[in-house]
């Protein structure tokens, strides 16, 4: 018997009983949208539903003609048969998880989602629901988070060496959401101003409006060079890596912060010289907790490779299947 809450199509996850989709992946007239990653916010629908504390991250994504309706946390609302309300997720800024509720049944889709404490967003809210869609980007035994506090400690020493070396500490990091957690999580270690690539000043500058405490920084000069360059911090998106833009760093020390960077041939392949393992999205330990958390009877599981996940849970008694075997992958 098809759900009524939820059955993938080729548009996204459809509610058919609420007339929506949550992260539509084409142009639809009603679209709930967990987060502003461009995989998750896209344009073209006709109305959005979405968070309140990530309302400025969706207009920046979404466009200033697009009708938007925002939502405090819990603040619940009605969409055709449907009670919906959104729960922070923990993911970055304004970051939901969607609650579902129809004829006494609960449903709640995670979007992307992390257990650890991060500065520049609300903590994952568990929810209580009888079926519940998880994400499964790291959802493999051997992705477990180091502490933050690790993390920031090595990524001060390499940067310490690096001013040592007099050569720049180039770290490449996702433009929105990763490189304000890193820069909030440098806050209250430094007083140094850090450099920014010109695709993170308008994205950091909103979470700055946002009241998130990150340190002082500074668009990258254009004109620096070489030496002018020795020994300080840049901030760069990925794409940045291979482009012309990083002939200007002589002898430059590069490293990336991702949580593909718990696997060391990662590092190696993706021709960094350090990789500090820094992730928005739940580890295999977070997945588990999550799972137990919602006490959920049913769990789907999405975005990701999530055969071992599904198998695990299976094994542990729960009642686990992939998103696709409702219909649609």
């Amino acid at each position: 018997m098809p759900d009524a809450l939820l059955q993938p199509r080729p548009e996204g996850l459809y509610c058919p009983t609420g007339g929506f989709y949550v992260d539509p992946a084409e142009p639809v007239a009603q679209a709930v949208v967990t987060h502003a990653h461009g995989d998750h916010a896209r344009q073209g629908n006709a109305r959005y539903h979405v968070a309140r504390a990530g309302l400025a991250l969706m207009r920046e994504r979404l466009g200033e003609p697009a009708a938007i309706e925002a939502y405090d946390y819990g603040e619940p609302f009605v969409l055709g048969g449907v009670r919906v309300s959104l729960h922070p997720s923990g993911h970055m800024l304004g970051a939901a998880q969607v609650r579902m509720e129809h004829a006494g049944r609960v449903v709640v889709v995670s979007g992307d989602y992390k257990r650890e404490a991060d500065p520049t967003c609300a903590p994952f809210e568990p929810v209580p629901c009888d079926t519940f869609v998880t994400e499964s980007t790291f959802a493999w035994p051997v992705y477990r988070w180091p502490p933050m506090e690790r993390v920031i400690d090595e990524l001060l020493a390499w940067w310490d060496d690096c001013v040592r070396r007099q050569v720049p500490a180039v770290l490449f990091c996702y433009a929105l959401g990763k490189a304000q957690r890193l820069l909030a999580e440098l806050a209250p270690r430094i007083d140094r101003v850090v450099h920014l690539h010109g695709a993170l000043l308008h994205l950091t500058a909103i979470y700055r409006e946002a009241g998130v405490a990150m340190p002082p920084t500074r668009p990258l000069d254009e004109n620096a060079r070489g030496a002018a360059l020795a020994g300080e911090l840049v901030l760069a998106p990925p794409y940045a890596a291979g482009s012309p833009w990083m002939r200007r760093f002589s002898g430059a020390s590069t490293a990336f912060a991702s949580g593909w960077m718990q696997v060391r041939g990662n590092r190696r392949r993706r021709g960094y010289e350090r990789g500090f393992v820094v992730s928005d999205h739940a580890d295999w330990d977070g997945l588990l907790r999550s799972v137990r958390d919602t006490g959920a009877r049913r769990i789907y599981v999405t975005h990701g490779d999530g055969d071992a996940l599904v198998r695990y849970l299976r094994e542990q008694g729960h009642d686990a299947l992939p998103l696709a075997a409702l219909g649609h992958g």
